[in-house]
């Protein structure tokens, strides 16, 4: 017996907008029907759970207990990088200078999470 992960559940101000960041960040589309106010949204993830979107009344107000860790298909800072332009915030750099380590960044609303070393980041260390 086990249970299977359908989705990611994400509580937030602004369901939409924070959809459409996500959507940015994994290049996954927002649910087609969802619009601007909509208090709950949607981003499928190709092969994997559904990033849930879910408005509440309060804002966040300490660390997440919970947070995603992505590895990106190119290099790690590239991704850090262009993650920030779309509107993420440099939490925790963890980068160690011989490549290794990770950074922690922030989404618009404060939730906290990881970019580790993409596969080729990982074969040029050798690890």
């Amino acid at each position: 017996m086990f249970s299977v992960v359908r989705n990611v559940a994400i509580d937030c101000a602004d369901a939409y907008g924070l959809a459409v960041f996500w959507s940015g960040v994994t290049g996954s589309p927002v649910d087609p029907d969802a619009r601007p106010g909509d208090r709950e949204t949607q981003v499928p993830l190709e092969g994997g759970p559904v990033l849930y979107f879910n408005q509440v009344p309060e804002a966040k107000t300490v660390k997440n207990r919970m947070h995603l860790c992505l590895r990106p298909n190119a290099s790690r800072d590239q991704e850090v990088e262009r993650l920030l332009g779309l509107g993420a915030a440099l939490v925790a750099d963890r980068r160690e200078p011989d490549g290794a380590g990770w950074a922690v960044l922030a989404d618009p609303e404060g939730n906290e999470f990881c970019v580790l070393r993409s596969e080729s980041d990982r074969a040029a260390m050798g690890s």
